[in-house]
């Protein structure tokens, strides 16, 4: 729902990738993908910045196009924020990532798909080449929550190379405080209504007719699992990095997450040079996570000062779900470094 309806309206195009890198994915996922995509109002997009959303777990990037009740979607809040001169105009692509997980964290996984793969060789020249907009320098990605934590590893990987800007709403960090100490046991004490069996949760799961809360929590460790330590010769690429039975951490498959973690990433200087290599570095978290993404955040704003990477981080008082005002703050923010 449109807070201003005397602001123009900037125009969603509908595209469709048929990927290469996507076909013939462990989870049989389809390689054909959408992406849509937000041109401002009265441009067609030439010369324009380029801005790419990461949604959270459970979404696809075209959720966030999609009409709200009682609140903006992202297009709606971009024609606000341009119209009323708080950001100047971008463009910003919204691709489709889902999977029969549930979600993407954005990286390549022998399991998941090689999703960083796709973002970086396949859509953004593609969006690129038919809005004529984007190009080195002018690159941003921001997300929240799974997608804050793709933006995290994007800027750390390929920071200055590809992206020039990037924003992370309450993105995963910290994998002991969010993981280890609050998802684990949660998802074995699910799973013993099913056998203990991996298999036999998701094939109810995918048979309906109804997931609880406490299904889509468990869903999500498991993909989690199957992207940062996949195991393509298990059921959908998926094992955990727990015993089944003590919920004791078997090291060297808590290891592969780890390596994955922000708060260790950034300890490499290479990852550390490509952060300095950003124009824009937005971090923020709520308070009162449920998800205890609040410590690692502060751990991590704690590296990112001692080792002198300029960035913004803020903490407000809120917790995981329904942050998406955030944007007002983060999306001028990014808009006017790459402009």
């Amino acid at each position: 729902m449109r807070k201003d309806h005397t602001q123009p309206e900037g125009t969603v195009h509908t595209l469709w990738i048929d990927s290469a890198c996507l076909k013939g994915n462990l989870l049989g996922d389809p390689a054909r993908r959408r992406v849509d995509v937000y041109v401002p109002a009265g441009h067609d997009g030439r010369g324009l910045p380029l801005l790419v959303d990461l949604v959270g777990y459970t979404a696809g990037g075209p959720a966030h196009t999609n009409w709200r009740n009682y609140g903006e979607n992202v297009p709606e809040r971009l024609d606000r924020l341009i119209g009323t001169g708080a950001m100047p105009p971008v463009v910003v692509a919204f691709p489709d990532c889902f999977t029969r997980l549930g979600g993407n964290q954005y990286i390549d996984s022998a399991a998941t798909g090689p999703w960083e793969t796709f973002l970086i060789e396949e859509m953004l020249p593609f969006v690129e080449r038919r809005f004529s907009c984007g190009g080195d320098g002018r690159r941003g990605v921001f997300g929240k929550s799974s997608g804050g934590y793709g933006t995290l590893v994007h800027a750390l990987r390929h920071g200055g190379s590809v992206w020039a800007a990037a924003a992370s709403h309450s993105g995963d960090v910290g994998f002991e405080f969010l993981y280890h100490l609050g998802e684990f046991a949660g998802a074995l004490r699910h799973l013993a209504d099913h056998g203990m069996s991996i298999e036999a949760f998701i094939r109810k799961f995918e048979a309906g007719p109804k997931a609880k809360d406490a299904d889509w929590h468990t869903m999500m460790i498991l993909a989690q699992a199957a992207t940062f330590d996949p195991a393509p010769g298990e059921f959908y690429g998926i094992r955990l990095p727990v015993d089944l039975h003590t919920c004791e951490p078997i090291e060297e498959r808590w290891a592969n997450w780890l390596r994955w973690d922000p708060l260790r990433m950034v300890d490499a200087e290479e990852h550390r040079d490509a952060l300095r290599r950003l124009k824009c570095l937005y971090i923020d978290c709520g308070d009162i996570d449920q998800y205890n993404m609040v410590y690692g955040s502060r751990i991590l704003h704690r590296k990112l000062e001692a080792a002198g990477i300029p960035h913004t981080y803020e903490e407000f008082h809120d917790n995981h779900s329904s942050v998406d005002y955030r944007m007002d703050t983060s999306l001028p923010l990014l808009a006017k470094a790459l402009s």
